[in-house]
């Protein structure tokens, strides 16, 4: 075959025109990984063994988590030490680099020392060894006499996607050394392995979580397996008892372990993980709250009654929590295909549709019986208007919003209308559809824009400085920051590949 001189000129012209654009592309890319090199770089100079807080200060002197650090403190609660090591982990499987998959280990290391014997982690690791101390950790397991441990420190905390976070990310390291034989990576399977016993001991007899534990199994029979059920009588101001035992879905605390455990089960092909994460669902479905308010609440005691957690926290109704609750429902529906997990909905939405305090706007908390919306202070009373909180509790905490309600209706109408094939073929299709060239570069180019800026914004000594948030006045340092651009960055260059 052959072309005519008008051909060969137009496809001339074509690849000519197309040329600029391939090395623009090139060209990004590479600042692209010079950024992520440097930035990385910066943050592991200030890692405190392998380990990260939230904020730190620009000559590094003021550090702090969720509250006021050292420099020998880590932080566990996101957007702390698991946060950036799973940042890492994600720059590694776009680029292939093994220095971000050393620093996603060193990380791990981090929490797997400052594991405690309880299994999980409590939101401090703290590496100054007289500090140390203070804490009953897995590795003082035999070294330590009963009287010094029974002194020591040793609760899990799941709140907060504190020990959950941790235990992902042991398991996604673990998942991403398989074969090696390094001692570094042996005690991070070893942590993970631990940190999963622990997790299933924990588990009460109905499949619920406390939001803390001290690693002794509970007696049975001060647990029951039964319905949930409105208390008959309950304190109207805060009782100051101890809360740490009860069943939490504030703050995806439940939520965080189920999913935790359906990781775990398919990276280790474990059923014993995935059965312990369906009765997770078997949880909610028992702590549904009986009509005219059958939705959730934000805490349980031993009894599945909603009760008091902090003086802010009274007894009540929830439609934040419960949101989340419904959405874990409808995933295991997905994910088990058993028809029970769908089966509370109705009851549920039809609650929230006659709860809105304005359209597409609901109350977090709703008075038991009246169905009044209701608002805590500090002084653990209960308040019937948010102008009747402290200032400080007006804007500290989230008294009303759409919760993600309106968004959880259309996925629970998407799912029902189409039913579950339907939905994971989709899902899978979509999977699919992205690993092609046309939306690998579709996907590289609407990235393009924000990985320019973020590129700009890294400064000279590689890193991105921000405002530390309403806590913190003045510039600050923040593995938030840093976790977002690597994660764009690594994005685009996966992309672009």
């Amino acid at each position: 075959m052959h072309l005519t001189s008008l051909t060969r000129c137009l496809l001339g012209s074509l690849i000519v025109a197309t040329l600029p654009l391939r090395g623009a592309d090139d060209a990004l890319a590479r600042d692209a990984r010079a950024a992520m090199e440097r930035a990385t770089a910066f943050m592991r100079g200030i890692a405190t063994e392998g380990g990260y807080l939230w904020r730190y200060s620009l000559d590094l002197k003021e550090r702090a988590g969720e509250g006021v650090a050292t420099p020998t403190q880590i932080w566990v609660q996101p957007p702390g030490t698991p946060s950036m090591g799973m940042a890492f982990l994600r720059a590694h499987e776009a680029t292939g680099d093994a220095r971000y998959l050393d620093a996603a280990k060193a990380a791990a290391h981090a929490l797997a020392v400052g594991q405690l014997e309880s299994g999980g982690w409590d939101y401090v690791v703290d590496f100054d060894p007289k500090a140390a101390a203070a804490w009953y950790r897995k590795s003082d397991i035999g070294k330590i006499s009963a009287a010094d441990a029974a002194k020591r420190k040793n609760v899990t905390t799941f709140d907060d996607d504190n020990t959950q976070s941790a235990l992902r990310l042991l398991l996604a390291v673990a998942d991403a050394s398989k074969g090696s034989r390094e001692p570094r990576d042996a005690r991070i399977v070893e942590a993970r392995d631990y940190a999963l016993k622990k997790l299933l001991e924990a588990q009460r007899p109905n499949g619920g979580w406390p939001q803390r534990w001290t690693g002794v199994p509970v007696d049975a029979k001060e647990y029951p397996v039964q319905p949930a059920r409105m208390p008959k009588d309950y304190p109207r101001e805060h009782p100051k008892l101890n809360y740490n035992g009860y069943y939490t879905l504030n703050d995806n605390t439940h939520r965080d372990c189920v999913m935790t455990l359906l990781d775990a089960a398919k990276r280790l092909g474990n059923p014993v993980f995935r059965a312990a994460a369906i009765k997770g669902g078997d949880f909610l479905i028992l702590a549904q709250l009986p009509e005219p308010q059958p939705s959730w609440a934000q805490q349980y005691n031993a009894k599945l009654e909603p009760d008091w957690a902090r003086a802010f926290e009274p007894p009540c109704v929830v439609s934040n929590e419960a949101a989340g609750a419904m959405r874990l429902l409808v995933d295991l529906y997905l994910e088990t295909g058993d028809q029970k997990y769908m089966e509370p909905l109705p009851r549920a939405i039809a609650w929230f549709k006659r709860s809105e305090i304005s359209p597409g706007v609901w109350a977090r908390m709703y008075e038991i019986g009246t169905n009044t919306p209701i608002y805590g202070d500090r002084d653990g009373k209960i308040k019937y208007r948010v102008e009747d909180l402290t200032p400080e509790r007006q804007t500290g905490y989230s008294w009303k919003g759409a919760y993600g309600v309106p968004e959880f209706f259309r996925y629970y109408d998407e799912v029902k209308s189409a039913g579950r094939t339907a939905i994971l073929a989709k899902r899978a299709a979509a999977e699919a559809k992205a690993k092609t060239k046309e939306s690998r570069a579709a996907r590289a180019k609407a990235l393009e824009p924000r990985v320019r800026e973020v590129i700009a914004a890294l400064d000279a000594q590689g890193r991105w400085v921000g405002s530390g948030g309403r806590r913190v006045a003045g510039p600050q340092i923040t593995t938030g920051a840093f976790i977002a651009n690597l994660r764009t960055l690594a994005d685009y260059l996966e992309a672009v590949k």
